[in-house]
């Protein structure tokens, strides 16, 4: 079995033709093999409709906070904290930092939100979910602050440092479709070929990064194979193999799952 960690099923995307409902999206994950969807819910307006979601669907569980580019919100420590203690939710984000557009919240305020999440996070041991783009000095210079974080790095696309600074501090890197991307990802797949099998996740991040060669579509929880079956060439084992690590590592890190 494979557990999807990141998605976002209640996308608009989902809703437009041809539409995705919820139950069918997670009845074809399961089809697939994906027997657990983590819903990333990281807009204020997000939460309750995934909390509600997750309530009725037991192969769904949460990720609620506050996206780097909507850090603006200023979700508020009680806000995080209520979230934090609902049994349905796994794991604290996605938050980070974003520099990548130039009309995103600033710098500092970016990072008090980030802080916020960190701290909200140590309180109720859980793990953080971090997004971080043109912004790798800067969030590792946040993380060391954070020695007994559990964190991971979603949808990692950052560079060997990135990942050799969030490894040393003892978090985990998430691979998504870009792994199945060819040429364009070669230095991504050394990374994971490299990086210990012991701190590698997958993720779809759907409904975006569609993996090879469903590229350019609409991305699901339903093809996570696709970059599982890439990591297994990368590692020389089995699409098998794959699964059983990848999840067992889930487990160990969003340990409300278990």
């Amino acid at each position: 079995m494979f557990i999807d960690t990141h998605a976002h099923p209640l996308h608009r995307l989902f809703t437009e033709s041809p539409a995705l409902p919820l139950a069918e999206y997670l009845s074809e994950a399961q089809a697939a093999g994906v027997t657990q969807v983590l819903g990333v819910a990281c807009r204020r307006a997000e939460w309750a409709p995934m909390l509600a979601a997750a309530a009725t669907h037991p192969n769904l569980r949460v990720i609620a906070g506050v996206h780097p580019h909507n850090a603006d919100e200023a979700a508020s420590t009680e806000e995080l904290t209520a979230l934090a203690s609902n049994p349905l939710v796994v794991g604290v984000g996605e938050t980070g930092f974003d520099f990548y557009y130039e009309d995103l919240p600033s710098a500092a305020v970016q990072e008090a939100s980030f802080r916020r999440h960190i701290e909200v996070a140590l309180t109720h041991d859980l793990p953080v979910v971090i997004h971080t783009r043109s912004a790798e000095a800067e969030t590792i210079k946040v993380l060391r602050d954070y020695p007994q974080l559990r964190f991971v790095l979603h949808c990692f696309s950052g560079s060997a440092w990135l990942a050799d600074e969030a490894l040393v501090l003892g978090g985990t890197l998430s691979f998504s479709g870009m792994l199945t991307f060819g040429k364009k990802s070669a230095e991504l797949c050394r990374i994971a070929q490299h990086a210990p099998r012991s701190r590698v996740l997958l993720e779809t991040d759907a409904p975006y990064l569609a993996p090879s060669p469903q590229r350019g579509q609409r991305n699901a929880s339903a093809l996570l194979p696709h970059t599982a079956a890439v990591l297994a060439q990368l590692w020389q084992c089995g699409t098998e193999d794959v699964a059983a690590i990848t999840t067992a590592n889930a487990l160990r890190l969003f340990t409300r799952l278990a």
